[in-house]
C-alpha cells in the first residue's frame, strides 16, 4: 500500500487521542474534587484523613438551619450579649459585628454566618434552632443535629463539637466529607444565593424599633467569580491553617471540592485554581 493510500484511508490522517491532563500537585495536606452531578471522584489527596476544619464547619451550621421544617427566613432573632461576649472570649473571633438588642432575621444571620464568617451569627442560629430550656442545652442540641446530619449524608469521618469551627478538641472532618456536605448544601437555592454573594448589607431593627444599616459584610472567599467560582466557604486557624470548600460551574457543568491545611492563603488559592482546572478537564 502506498503512502497516498494510507492517507486516503485515514490511517495517517486520524487525530491523536488527547492526553489526559497531569494530576496536579497541591501544597494542602488534603484535597478532594467531585463531579457535582454524578458524585464521581475527579481528584483526591488524603481524602479520608480527618483534620481540623475551622470555619468550613459553618457550612453544616447553615445546612442544619435550612433543613428545619416550616423554616421562616424572615423570623427574627434578638441578639443576646452572650453572642458578643463569646467573640471576645475567643480572642475576637471572626464576627458579623452584631449589636446586642438588635432584631436580625434568620436570612440575615445566614449572610452574617457565611460571608464575614460570623461566629456571633453562628451562635445566634444555634441558640434559635436548638431545643432546650437553657442556652447551653439548645447549643448542645444544635451540635447534635449537626452530627446527625453528617451521619445521614454519609460523612463517615466527621465529628462536630462546635457550631462555628472553634474546636473543643474533637471538631474534624475530611476533604471527601466536606465535599459531600457542600454538594448537598448547594441544592438549597437559599444557600447557593448566600455563598455566591460578594457583599451584603443588612438592615436590622434596634431596641427602639429604628432601622440600623449594618456595615456591609464582605465574603471572605476572594475566589468568587474567578472562572466560574460560585462558593462556598473559607476557613483558617492556627492549627487548621488555611482551608476552602469550593464550587464552580463552567459550560453548564459543576464541580465541588475541598482543600484542607494549606500553608498560606496564597497557596490555598493556587491549590484551588489547580484543582478547578484539573477537575473540569477530567469531567
Amino acid at each position: 500500500m502506498t503512502t497516498g493510500a494510507l492517507v486516503a484511508t485515514g490511517v495517517l490522517g486520524s487525530a491523536p487521542a488527547q492526553a489526559a491532563p497531569a494530576k496536579p500537585t497541591i501544597t494542602a495536606k488534603g484535597g478532594f474534587v467531585m463531579n457535582s452531578a454524578t458524585g464521581k471522584t475527579l481528584f483526591s489527596k488524603s481524602p479520608d484523613t480527618a483534620r481540623l476544619t475551622a470555619s468550613t464547619t459553618k457550612i453544616m451550621t447553615a445546612k442544619v438551619v435550612l433543613s428545619q421544617s416550616n423554616l421562616n427566613l424572615n423570623s427574627t432573632v434578638k441578639i443576646d450579649k452572650a453572642y458578643s461576649d463569646y467573640i471576645v472570649q475567643n480572642n475576637w473571633a471572626s464576627n458579623a459585628g452584631l449589636i446586642v438588642g438588635d432584631k436580625v432575621t434568620v436570612r440575615q444571620l445566614l449572610y452574617g454566618l457565611m460571608l464575614p464568617s460570623g461566629c456571633d451569627a453562628a451562635y445566634a442560629l444555634a441558640d434559635k434552632f436548638g431545643t432546650g430550656s437553657t442556652r447551653a442545652a439548645r447549643v448542645k442540641s444544635f451540635i447534635s443535629k449537626m452530627n446527625k446530619m453528617a451521619q445521614s449524608l454519609g460523612m463517615k469521618n466527621t465529628h462536630f463539637d462546635s457550631f462555628d469551627g472553634i474546636s473543643k478538641g474533637s471538631n474534624h472532618s475530611t476533604p471527601r466529607d466536606l465535599t459531600i456536605l457542600a454538594r448537598s448544601a448547594m441544592k438549597s437555592s437559599t444557600f447557593k444565593t448566600v455563598v455566591k454573594t460578594p457583599k451584603y448589607t443588612a438592615k436590622t431593627i434596634t431596641k427602639t424599633g429604628a432601622t440600623r444599616t449594618m456595615k456591609p459584610w464582605e465574603n471572605t472567599n476572594k475566589l468568587l467569580g474567578w472562572s466560574g467560582t460560585i462558593g462556598v466557604k473559607t476557613g483558617s486557624g492556627t492549627e487548621a491553617k488555611y482551608c476552602l470548600v469550593f464550587a464552580a460551574t463552567r459550560n453548564g457543568k459543576t464541580i465541588v471540592g475541598t482543600v484542607l491545611t494549606s500553608s498560606s492563603p496564597e497557596n490555598r488559592t493556587a491549590d484551588v485554581k489547580k484543582l478547578m482546572n484539573y477537575g473540569f478537564a477530567t469531567l
